[in-house]
């Protein structure tokens, strides 16, 4: 039984630890296991792998079923993977570990993102619906939806700061489900409104190639000559 020292992750810990006793080449009938954080920290690390592959199944479901496409989806949950290093690259700029809380606030920060990414899709689908063309009605989406995301935005991440600096009974888990949203939401959000015009108009022109590519060639027409009975009338009167 051992207690971490301070400025040390659960992980690299047990990184060393296995690898020790990996080189004591104990004989058969000896094991080892970790038991009470250890053993948390890794059914934790297991289930959130678990819960963020189905997160992103069901993410796909509902969107396929929102936009009846299965192209549009894809181009929304590209923003997530963005989420991931922006998340972890905040928990180092604050000196947390990856623990419980912080994959919860991992999630938390999925369903932010996307938002994002559907109200520009949503409105770009919409202009494009009335007659406008495809370069404009990206253009035009964006300028729509910039101030309503800057909003959104500003207002959650002001909304986790009193959370992020708060004392008391279980600060540090719910500290770091806030310091989690406000450095991935206020990392990626740039890249975010970049990334899913760009993609939309990438996937939208590989779905009309792909169009083209299916559509059968039309038949052609075979041309007959016409038959000309060259020999001559015969009279009726002989």
């Amino acid at each position: 039984m051992f207690n971490l020292a301070p400025g040390f992750a659960m992980n690299k810990v047990m990184d060393v630890v296995t690898r020790e006793v990996d080189q004591l080449h104990m004989p058969a009938g000896y094991i080892t296991a970790f038991g009470g954080q250890s053993k948390i920290y890794g059914e934790m690390v297991t289930g959130f792998l678990i819960a963020f592959m189905l997160s992103i199944i069901f993410m796909y479901m509902v969107l396929a079923a929102q936009f009846e496409s299965f192209v549009h989806p894809i181009t929304i949950m590209l923003s997530l993977p963005l989420a991931v290093p922006f998340a972890l690259i905040s928990l180092f700029i604050f000196r947390e570990h990856l623990m419980l809380y912080s994959t919860l606030g991992i999630l938390l920060l999925f369903g932010i993102v996307k938002k994002n990414s559907i109200l520009q899709l949503d409105q770009t689908l919409n202009l494009l619906r009335s007659g406008m063309p495809r370069r404009q009605a990206i253009l035009t989406a964006n300028r729509d939806r910039l101030r309503p995301i800057l909003m959104t935005t500003a207002a959650l991440v002001a909304g986790m700061i009193p959370v992020a600096l708060g004392r008391g009974a279980g600060d540090s888990s719910i500290r770091a489900i806030a310091l989690v949203v406000i450095g991935g939401q206020t990392l990626c959000l740039l890249i975010t409104l970049l990334i899913t015009p760009v993609a939309f108009s990438l996937f939208d022109d590989m779905e009309h190639w792909l169009r083209g590519w299916r559509k059968p060639a039309p038949a052609r027409l075979k041309l007959v000559e016409p038959v000309y009975d060259l020999e001559p009338e015969r009279s009726a009167i002989d």
